[in-house]
């Protein structure tokens, strides 16, 4: 009595990576939704599910994670042809990512990286000009 269970009726919902922080962006696969169809959760919401073309009755969907989720577990809603399935404890939220004591103290580049960003501008600025003076040179002979 095996097989594939119909067409449309969704099952094996995936969602990776398994555990993610709070404002993460987490990817739901699920099995017999070919048409594609929403997903949802306390975590982030509803999104949509699209259909995968190279996989039979396979649709995939990306999600961020509020960043106000907190720890714990959360479950995943889909309705994929007007049917739904819902799996308890798709994935966990781990806490955000918070500054504060032992983040960086810089809030953006340093001075090492404004000098190598500056250096790599300048080769490529001074290797630029000298291709274009060679053609230059080249149409006119």
């Amino acid at each position: 009595m095996g097989g594939n269970g119909g067409h449309g009726i969704p099952s094996n919902i995936v969602a990776l990576p398994s555990v993610i922080a709070a404002g993460g962006r987490l990817t739901v696969t699920v099995d017999g939704c070919p048409e594609g169809g929403t997903m949802t959760s306390r975590a982030f919401g509803t999104a949509r599910l699209t259909p995968v073309s190279s996989a039979n009755q396979t649709s995939r969907g990306t999600a961020t994670v509020n960043s106000t989720a907190r720890p714990g577990s959360y479950d995943i809603t889909v309705g994929c042809s007007g049917r739904r399935l819902t799996r308890p404890a798709a994935f966990t939220v781990l806490g955000g990512v918070r500054g504060g004591v032992g983040g960086s103290r810089t809030g953006g580049a340093t001075a090492a990286d404004i000098a190598i960003g500056g250096g790599l501008v300048a080769s490529a600025v001074g290797g630029g000009g000298l291709f274009w003076m060679r053609r230059r040179a080249e149409r006119r002979t």
